[in-house]
């Protein structure tokens, strides 16, 4: 689909809407238990109403660059949420109910007393109505860190692990690829990532944090105002796994593995407690980022991949098996052409461990982890997953990589820096990984799929697990403990470049 003002389109989903019949007529809205439990003692609750209507993808023409793909999905997102929200936002409005409505997932949150769940219940637009709860330090559980001054290792373990210095030795460091981190936050003027950051303009010393950084959280704490206008951190985690993506302070602390990247980054946990509130909206930013006024999205300047350390349990109002709160905000990303990069989660090692989205999903590229021994981190989560009731299990996780004792980047100061130990350490390592092939091979920007099956097909799987899961042998890959292995850049790398040579056309002969 070419261009067009939103105006037009939004004509064009109001007809496409009405000719599909998107609204289904006389069906109540599914309105979760939990939410009805804390709706029970008469307080208002907090809630994501989610809208029936869809936007009608198949308007979508699916040729053009990943570029022109992803300008034609936001604007039919955004016209969708602008004609099919118009009636619920009218009556928010005269009911005096603040809210904060989304497009990428066409859903609006709300504080709401139980009369006014109840009628919102009833309404004929609404599909579901989910409780947008937040736990506390949930990223995911059994995370371990120490604050401890550990001895810089000059390039970590981690790092030497996935072969990545073998690349930097032919120049692929992942210059001219954006990566983002969603998490706590982002000490963004640590040595080790400060001159990496995509809004830090180092030849006249200022930063512009326009489009590359927004705060979903909206709520003040000891580390972050409310909005913060600038990059924050109120936990560590965040600084952390921004560091293992591409930290280098130029000297003994070489924590990165793509340390010639860029990086943006969104607050999606208030110190460490997250909604599917705050997941969806800075999944909504880095689909087409904003200004600092939240105005003027431009999905041009969208990241190539995502790092996730994160999970959404059924306690902060995600489905466990579904995780349909962040779910088509996730697709939508991934159909924007951008790598999401998910941790599998710290709740193993028995199987069918990885339990909550966005690890659990199929398009996702999951990560476990693994030991400097080329072991499995004993708590990294297991599959398989549960696809829906009734319906199978998928094999996750996807791919391997270091995940215990891992140095990187703390908020402390500008030079702290700090060990973790969680799958919250390997999924940055894939994504350093994902930056680094984007350099090998531009053409596999905004193609998440190509970038998934390089790193399956050439990771190393682990001889040292017997561990059977899902009646998958240890000996049989993918499988539900380690899926294909471990990742390995150099052999990722021989085979990008060959994709990038193959399809190469040289010009002809004068």
């Amino acid at each position: 689909m070419r261009s067009i003002s939103l105006r037009s389109l939004s004509i064009h989903i109001a007809f496409a809407l009405a000719a599909t019949g998107a609204a289904t007529l006389g069906h109540a809205a599914e309105v979760d238990t939990v939410l009805r439990t804390q709706a029970a003692s008469g307080a208002a609750v907090d809630t994501l109403i989610v809208l029936r209507a869809k936007a009608p993808k198949a308007l979508l023409r699916s040729d053009g660059d990943y570029l022109e793909r992803r300008r034609a999905l936001v604007e039919m997102l955004r016209a969708t949420a602008d004609v099919t929200q118009a009636d619920l936002r009218s009556w928010l409005d005269a009911q005096g109910i603040p809210y904060r409505a989304f497009w990428i997932t066409n859903a609006i949150q709300a504080q709401l007393t139980p009369a006014q769940l109840e009628m919102l219940a009833a309404r004929d637009d609404v599909e579901a109505i989910g409780a947008n709860s937040s736990i506390a330090l949930r990223m995911p559980a059994q995370e371990e860190a120490s604050a401890l001054p550990p001895a810089p290792d000059a390039i970590e373990w981690g790092v030497n692990k996935v072969k990545a210095p073998q690349l930097w030795a032919q120049g692929i460091n992942g210059t001219g690829v954006v990566i983002a981190g969603q998490d706590t936050g982002i000490r963004w003027t640590h040595a080790a990532i400060k001159g990496k950051y995509r809004g830090w303009d180092a030849v006249n010393q200022v930063a512009d944090h326009n489009y590359n950084w927004h705060d979903s959280v909206h709520a003040a704490n000891a580390s972050c105002p409310a909005d913060s206008p600038q990059p924050c951190d109120d936990h560590n985690h965040g600084s952390h796994t921004i560091g293992t993506v591409l930290g280098d302070d130029g000297s003994a602390n070489q924590v990165g593995v793509a340390p010639g990247a860029k990086w943006v980054g969104c607050r999606n946990m208030n110190a460490g407690a997250g909604t599917p509130a705050t997941y969806n909206e800075c999944a909504q930013w880095f689909l087409a980022p904003t200004d600092l006024s939240g105005a003027n999205p431009n999905p041009d300047k969208a990241p190539d991949v995502i790092n996730n350390s994160w999970g959404c349990p059924a306690e902060e109002g995600c489905t466990a098996i579904a995780g349909t709160e962040i779910r088509e905000a996730i697709e939508n990303l991934i159909a924007g052409g951008i790598v999401f990069v998910a941790s599998a989660g710290n709740d193993g090692g028995s199987c069918s461990t990885i339990g909550s989205a966005p690890a659990s999903l199929d398009n996702v590229l999951t990560v476990g982890g693994t030991t400097v021994s080329d072991t499995m981190y004993t708590s990294s989560s297991r599959g398989p997953v549960a696809v829906f009731p009734g319906t199978g299990t998928r094999n996750k996780p996807d791919v391997i990589a270091p995940a215990v004792n891992v140095r990187s980047s703390f908020k402390g100061s500008d030079t702290t820096y700090g060990t973790m130990t969680g799958t919250s350490m390997a999924g940055p390592h894939v994504v350093g990984a994902v930056a680094m092939l984007m350099q090998i091979n531009p053409g596999l920007k905004g193609d998440p799929v190509a970038v998934a099956n390089i790193l399956r097909s050439t990771a190393v799987p682990l001889t040292t697990t017997t561990q059977v899961c899902g009646g998958i042998p240890a000996t049989t890959f993918p499988n539900p403990v380690q899926g294909y292995g471990q990742i390995d850049l150099v052999a990722a790398f021989a085979k990008a470049d060959k994709i990038f040579a193959d399809n190469f056309e040289a010009p002809p002969v004068q």
